[in-house]
């Protein structure tokens, strides 16, 4: 990751949440003027590994299970 990615999702993630949730739109919005590559399908497992370990951390946090 470069270092002005690195910086900008350091910024993020001190945001709100309200303020996280608009950015990500606009992000989401913006993003379908790129034709970009497909990601690969390692690249998708561990995206969605980091998701679902989070989702899980945030249960046992909230003490669901």
């Amino acid at each position: 990751m470069t270092r002005s990615v690195q910086e900008l999702m350091e910024t993020f993630d001190r945001l709100p949440d309200d303020a996280k949730r608009e950015a990500t739109a606009e992000i989401l919005r913006r993003i379908r003027k790129y034709d970009f590559d497909p990601f690969s399908d390692d690249t998708l497992i561990l995206a969605a590994e980091e998701l679902f370990l989070g989702l899980e951390s945030r249960e046992g946090d909230d003490g669901h299970p």
